[in-house]
């Protein structure tokens, strides 16, 4: 290679990386606060994340003309606000103790700045709906539950709860009042465990293992006392699940609890739950949409809160079930719908990690499979997995997942620099756009021939605007006709993007 042509080389490289960069957004940067009462009249307030990061929640402004115009594109999107759904409860991520304790090596002004951003219902993201453990998980500081010795009368919270969690949460209940926060064990107190339901053998371990049947009526008081606990820190917990992943013998943390023994033990927890804390749901499964079925012993666990409903006695106390994505698809969501309408469904666990992770690529699958997905299955919530891991993918514990990200990571270097990772912006999408107790409203998509990778989801909120999230899976950028009674605009999305819309009709 000549020494000229080397120049030329190194110039030409340094102008395309130069315009790489700025091209790139900065996912260390705050998404900048907006309160979408502020959007001009006449206008929709859009915001856009693009999976090459070239956009990370770009707010921009589209006009709105009057009347049912047929604007000539290639996507038509008829809302129709008289046709409505399931109410949408809110979206959020998990509030571990690995999270809690991670907001805690911030500084307190840090720490509210990010809290702001994500949680304020107004200027911020508006996140409104929490996940919390019930004792430890396989995100928390050490093993623990709140009953170390035996007997429901030494039930205590633990340091890691009163250190970190409650006060993370009053944090952020002092920004969003409105916060839900649902709340799962990873097991229950080793004490309380068997090795199998024929030997009884005890089984004194943090992982795997059965539930004694003698022990349903402690078990269920210890559901009652942790939501008395938090009532009396001025923390009301919306909804439990009965056991986080029932079909996960694996995780460090984990109690293997088939549907014959949670329809059991739901008959022993309704009742009580019903009595001391009326309006705390109690949900179902909280695990895979696939029932793990590939496993020997869970053969006949297909359609697990299914099962479970076709007993009255115990279908009477639960609102409904709860889904994570780690096997199976959403389609299993709209099947248990379709059979049961009458029952909520929850999506309550994703995560992403150092296992093939790419910004497109979970952009692309999440609003697919989960904002869209679930969403269009009557789901009313979407919880993903740790708000906050630090840059080192922690803490968290051998034997559970040392290769999870949080939605945002905290730098280990200054405890100050935060990165947004794709389920922040997946969360934000929805949440900004679609606010609590919103109704899902019918959204016809007609496209011109050749035109795929286009879905959306509508939703009318409480104040009275309309809101779209929408998705485009392809390589070439797209125009979509959304059109409302009274009005109509066009949104333009870029390749493999998600946009949030939101407008006053």
């Amino acid at each position: 290679m000549s020494t000229l042509f080397s120049r030329f080389f190194a110039a030409t490289l340094a102008v395309v990386s130069t315009a790489a960069l700025v091209l790139a957004d900065d996912p260390t940067r705050p998404v900048e606060p907006f309160d979408v009462a502020q959007t001009p009249a006449g206008q929709a307030v859009a915001f856009t994340t693009t999976g090459d990061q070239s956009q990370l929640f770009r707010r921009s402004f589209l006009e709105i003309a009057d009347g049912q115009n047929d604007v000539a594109t290639e996507i038509a999107v008829d809302l129709d606000p008289s046709e409505k759904f399931q109410t949408l409860d809110g979206f959020g991520a998990a509030i571990t103790g690995s999270t809690a304790f991670n907001l805690f090596k911030m500084t307190p002004a840090d720490r509210r700045a990010l809290l702001v951003e994500t949680f304020d219902p107004k200027i911020g993201l508006g996140f409104n709906f929490v996940r919390v453990s019930i004792g430890c998980s396989d995100f928390s500081l050490s093993e623990f539950s709140l009953c170390e010795k035996p007997g429901i009368e030494n039930f205590a919270m633990s340091p890691e709860d009163r250190e970190y969690v409650i006060p993370a949460l009053k944090e952020i209940l002092a920004i969003n009042p409105s916060l839900k926060i649902m709340a799962s064990p990873w097991t229950c107190p080793p004490w309380m465990k068997v090795e199998d339901l024929e030997s009884f053998r005890p089984f004194e371990s943090w992982t795997s293992g059965r539930l004694h049947p003698k022990y349903y009526d402690d078990y269920a008081t210890y559901f009652v006392k942790y939501v008395e606990a938090m009532a009396a820190e001025g923390i009301e917990i919306y909804a439990i699940t009965m056991q986080n992943e029932p079909l996960n013998r694996g995780n460090s943390a984990s109690l293997f609890m088939t549907w014959q023994e949670q329809r059991d033990f739901a008959k022993v927890l309704g009742p009580k739950m019903q009595k001391a804390f009326p309006k705390t749901k109690i949900i179902a499964f909280d695990h895979n949409f696939n029932y793990d079925k590939n496993k020997p012993e869970c053969r006949d666990q297909f359609g697990y809160p299914l099962h479970i409903y076709e007993d009255a006695e115990a279908a009477k106390y639960l609102a409904g079930a709860a889904y994570h994505a780690y096997g199976g698809d959403v389609s299993e969501m709209k099947r248990v719908r379709d059979a049961r309408p009458d029952k909520e469904l929850y999506f309550t666990e994703q995560s992403i990690g150092a296992w093939g992770y790419s910004f497109d690529g979970d952009l692309m699958w999440f609003a697919r499979e989960i904002s869209v997905g679930t969403l269009a299955a009557d789901c009313r919530g979407v919880i993903v997995w740790n708000f906050m891991l630090d840059s080192e993918r922690g803490p968290n514990r051998p034997g559970g997942c040392t290769k999870c990200f949080g939605a945002v990571n905290l730098s280990t270097k200054d405890f100050k620099t935060v990165e947004r990772y794709s389920h922040f912006y997946d969360i934000a999408h929805l949440s900004k756009g679609f606010a609590p107790n919103a109704r899902r409203i019918a959204a016809d998509v007609k496209t011109q021939d050749g035109v795929r990778g286009f879905r959306c989801v509508a939703a009318q909120n409480p104040d009275g605007t309309l809101a779209v999230l929408a998705q485009n899976d392809s390589d070439a950028p797209r125009k979509a006709t959304i059109r409302f009674p009274g009005g109509s605009f066009v949104a333009e999305l870029p390749p493999k993007s998600v946009a949030t819309h939101r407008w006053k009709p």
